[in-house]
């Protein structure tokens, strides 16, 4: 009888831990940063680390630019983390981005799109969708 109780605690520590594993693949436990990184002519940048940092935890999320310059780092953020500030690295140069989104909203992406210019930083988070969807439809084929 000991081993059936020790089984059954088993398999519903089993369940828990793979229904929160499956829970953090939904699109209201992410929060992603995508952009592109350039030169000051504009030429896109390959092979540039990008740092992103959570400041509530110190917790680093890391990517590399691919040919076009584009990097896409998705950060583990949940609905209480409207607000938040993250710290976004590449190089030398430094920003902060104010996480925000509609809570309520649990279906649309949540996210923005963070562009390296030069030495500049340009948040565009009105092109973030758009963005993101060019991306998924290239990874896609």
């Amino acid at each position: 009888m000991k081993r059936v109780g020790a089984m059954l605690a088993v398999l519903i520590a089993l369940v828990l831990v793979g229904g929160t594993a499956l829970a953090e693949h939904e699109v209201y436990y992410r929060y992603t940063v995508l952009g592109y990184v350039k030169d000051a002519r504009g030429k896109p940048l390959r092979g540039e680390e990008i740092t992103v940092v959570r400041e509530k935890t110190g917790f680093s999320y890391l990517a590399e630019t691919d040919a076009k310059g584009l990097y896409v780092l998705v950060v583990r953020l949940g609905d209480e983390s409207v607000g938040e500030r993250l710290t976004v690295r590449v190089g030398k140069l430094t920003s902060r981005v104010v996480v925000r989104f509609d809570a309520a909203n649990r279906t649309e992406e949540r996210g923005t799109r963070l562009d390296i210019e030069g030495a500049r930083f340009v948040e565009r988070s009105a092109w973030f969708p758009s963005t993101l969807a060019l991306y998924l439809g290239a990874a896609a084929r």
